[in-house]
């Protein structure tokens, strides 16, 4: 798997830099049966990503030293989770939101030898998404092969929905698996 993220073909910078640039990890767990690990945002008044699935992530600052990096202190920040306790493989692209944001997408393996901890005013809940259920919808949907309307690209989560921007990562993730993967 991790030779055939690292030569996947990556949705690039766009050239319109008025983007704000923000990062995330697509983590993958337990490598048996693997998870994705995700995050339920809070019902916070007036955020725009109140009550959405989402990675964990934020923005670039000006004292990160690269994209990567910021992507790590997030994830420390976020849910405790130290860069010594994930494998780092590569990027998976940059993904654009409606409200201008930038999200270039990290993917790693996580060990789980650590307890994730967070902050309840920013995150209700964090996910463990069997990857097997995120392509099994894509299957059911008839998702591969093209990208749906950000209307209709939808995946189901015991009783969340997955959609917008983070769906968008989850179809790219899979449709770079997907021709390697034994689906019944």
């Amino acid at each position: 798997m991790k030779q055939i993220l690292k030569d996947a073909e990556k949705p690039a910078l766009p050239a319109n830099l008025s983007y704000h640039l923000t990062c995330v990890f697509l983590l993958l767990c337990c490598k048996k049966e693997p998870k994705i690990l995700a995050i339920l945002k809070s019902d916070n008044e007036g955020y725009p990503w109140r009550n959405q699935v989402a990675l964990p992530g934020g923005h670039i600052e000006k004292d990160d030293l690269s994209p990567v990096d910021a992507a790590y202190r997030e994830l420390e920040e976020e849910l405790n989770i130290k860069r010594k306790h994930v494998e780092f493989i590569g990027s998976l692209g940059h993904f654009q939101t409606i409200n201008n944001k930038d999200i270039e997408v990290f993917i790693g393996l996580w060990d789980k030898k650590e307890s994730i901890r967070y902050d309840f005013a920013e995150i209700a809940k964090v996910l463990e998404i069997p990857l097997k259920t995120i392509v099994e919808t894509h299957s059911a949907n008839h998702y591969h092969g093209w990208t749906p309307d950000i209307g209709d690209l939808l995946y189901p989560f015991d009783d969340l929905v997955i959609w917008g921007v983070t769906a968008k990562i989850l179809h790219h993730f899979i449709e770079i698996l997907y021709p390697f993967m034994a689906l019944s």
